[in-house]
């Protein structure tokens, strides 16, 4: 498995084995079936084949993960995914193709809810924000407002500095 260098504000801990990394796998067929991560800070990357990929995430760590499915008639799923890598001896859930699974922080599927999800991330991006970093709370927001066709929030430097100040306090 390749290694990924990590970034020095984020070493992975001396004490997770591979065993504690949660696994996806990306697939690719041409007009067909797409899964790939939106944003997310894997620590190993193996190749498969010429479609496939295995990307491992640290324990905690939050990514999204985009899957679409066509057929000959059109689109058959559009979903995304927003977790929150399986802690070891935590509950989670499943979710095809990431094992073992994640906390769900965001779970929609639809191309208009995801579509939508897509801009808020790149909303947050806008800001010079990772969305990997923003506050797992505002994921939880955004699932719940669009899961019943209301508009969330939008992410903010100040909602963001509140949450490094209170991840600060409480660790």
């Amino acid at each position: 498995m390749k290694t990924i260098p990590h970034s020095p504000d984020r070493p992975l801990a001396k004490d997770v084995s591979e065993r504690d990394l949660t696994t996806v796998e990306i697939l690719w067929l041409e007009r067909r079936i797409e899964n790939r991560i939106r944003f997310g800070r894997h620590v190993a990357e193996k190749s498969l084949d010429r479609n496939r990929r295995v990307l491992s995430f640290s324990p905690g760590s939050i990514f999204a993960f985009v899957r679409w499915t066509s057929n000959d008639f059109g689109t058959v799923l559009s979903r995304i995914d927003i977790l929150r890598a399986a802690m070891p001896g935590q509950r989670y859930s499943t979710v095809p193709w990431i094992a073992p699974g994640g906390e769900s922080l965001l779970r929609l599927s639809g191309w208009p809810k995801v579509e939508r999800v897509l801009q808020l991330i790149d909303a947050v991006e806008a800001l010079g924000i990772d969305p990997a970093d923003v506050a797992p709370e505002y994921w939880h927001h955004v699932h719940n407002r669009l899961s019943v066709n209301e508009t969330p929030r939008p992410y903010t430097k100040s909602r963001h500095q509140a949450w490094l100040h209170r991840r600060r306090v409480t660790s």
